[in-house]
């Protein structure tokens, strides 16, 4: 019989929940589009997923004290046995996923970072292509903190975002 694995999902914001205003042509972080994307897109008969939202904003407004915020958070789950998947904005993923990759240590689970380069929705967005890997890869990698991106998965603290291929890479 299988067993049911429950797994978080935690939002911190960034370009894969931007949603679009009309009225001003901007972007914005507004609220958690990816949950709902999430229960209807993706088929996961096995998996209970738990989706909550610890931050809404760009990465590049992230301070010292949002990313401690996040490995606090992330550290109250790995307690628990559950395994975290961190939705983060792509710019300064490699500093919150190394703060992590520092900080917590004898994780029970995996922890996996991932974001996307176009908003969730938008044409050719890569958002549910690196949601369903990384929800893939928790049950098979072993407990620590990795980046998952376009097929790639990432050891810390040896990564960074490649502005000039759109993805990451290992340094």
């Amino acid at each position: 019989m299988n067993e049911i694995q429950k797994i978080y999902v935690l939002s911190t914001g960034g370009t894969i929940e931007k949603t679009y205003n009309e009225l001003d042509g901007t972007l914005f972080n507004r609220e958690v589009v990816v949950k709902n994307i999430i229960k209807e897109q993706i088929r996961l008969p096995y998996t209970h997923i738990v989706s909550r939202s610890i931050l809404n904003k760009d990465s590049l407004e992230m301070t010292l004290e949002d990313r401690e915020n996040i490995c606090q958070s992330i550290l109250k789950i790995s307690k628990q046995g559950f395994p975290v998947i961190i939705l983060h904005g792509t710019d300064t993923m490699q500093q919150t996923a190394t703060l992590a990759h520092e900080k917590l240590t004898n994780l029970k689970a995996p922890v996996i970072f991932t974001g996307a380069m176009r908003p969730l929705g938008f044409y050719q967005s890569d958002a549910i292509q690196n949601i369903t890997e990384a929800l893939s890869l928790f049950k098979v990698l072993p407990p620590k903190v990795y980046i998952s991106f376009h097929g790639q998965v990432f050891n810390l603290p040896n990564v960074r975002k490649n502005r000039e291929k759109g993805t990451f890479e290992e340094f």
